[in-house]
């Protein structure tokens, strides 16, 4: 079974694949875990030798369908929890990750099972996030941008945000930013790629920093995100 530092690992790669990095380099890697180079290196040696990932040096890490897995079931654990913590025990969104990070690592699934069915099979976590499925697929979210790509003058609704750290989602209340909030970009600077934004039944725009608008999923307010399954693999 893995420890506990050796699933950060792997579910800090799947998360750094989910945002389009199919190699990961040890510098990144290092910088999500909050461990040195050197740690990093050596641990990634060590889930080399188990089979769960593959690194070439100068060429970065990925998965392999063990170590993916493995982190899909991590992965499926925390979003499950977090909407458990939100539906059931009344924690708001910005709340949930930390403690969800501490309740994803309860490797029992027949726990997980009746998680999942006692939640309703939900297939969204409270950030917006797709939540894999028990045959350890990823249940991936189309229809939707980050709102630092999106067009001007089109009112978009916030469907998801990349980042699920708490002190994010805290600056987004500040903002009065949530799922659902509908926001229309009216001008977009070309010094630094800040946007000038408008909330729904508001008058005054805000500005808003590239940091934050390349961590907001978006879509057209007259759509709703469709939700694929991919087919299980064979046997």
């Amino acid at each position: 079974m893995p420890t506990m530092s050796v699933e950060n690992y792997l579910k800090a790669i799947l998360s750094l694949h989910e945002e389009g990095k199919p190699q990961v380099s040890t510098t990144e890697l290092a910088r999500r875990v909050e461990a040195t180079p050197a740690s990093t290196s050596a641990m990634l040696k060590k889930l080399g030798e188990k089979g769960w990932v593959e690194h070439k040096l100068y060429h970065g890490v990925h998965l392999t369908s063990s170590g993916q897995r493995i982190a899909m079931d991590i992965l499926r654990r925390h979003r499950l929890w977090e909407c458990f913590l939100v539906e059931h025990l009344g924690f708001d969104w910005d709340q949930v990750h930390e403690i969800a990070e501490d309740l994803e690592h309860v490797d029992s699934k027949e726990l997980t099972t009746r998680l999942d069915a006692f939640l309703g099979f939900p297939k969204l976590d409270p950030h917006g996030d797709a939540i894999p499925g028990p045959n350890g697929r990823f249940r991936s979210v189309a229809a939707r941008t980050l709102l630092l790509e999106a067009p001007r003058d089109l009112e978009l609704i916030v469907v998801g945000v990349v980042d699920g750290r708490d002190a994010f989602l805290r600056h987004l209340g500040v903002l009065g930013i949530a799922l659902g909030t509908r926001i229309t970009i009216r001008k977009r600077h070309a010094f630094d790629g800040s946007l000038e934004i408008q909330l729904h039944g508001e008058d005054e725009l805000q500005t808003m920093s590239p940091s934050v608008s390349a961590r907001l999923w978006v879509d057209q307010n007259n759509r709703t995100p469709v939700i694929v399954f991919p087919e299980p693999d064979e046997g």
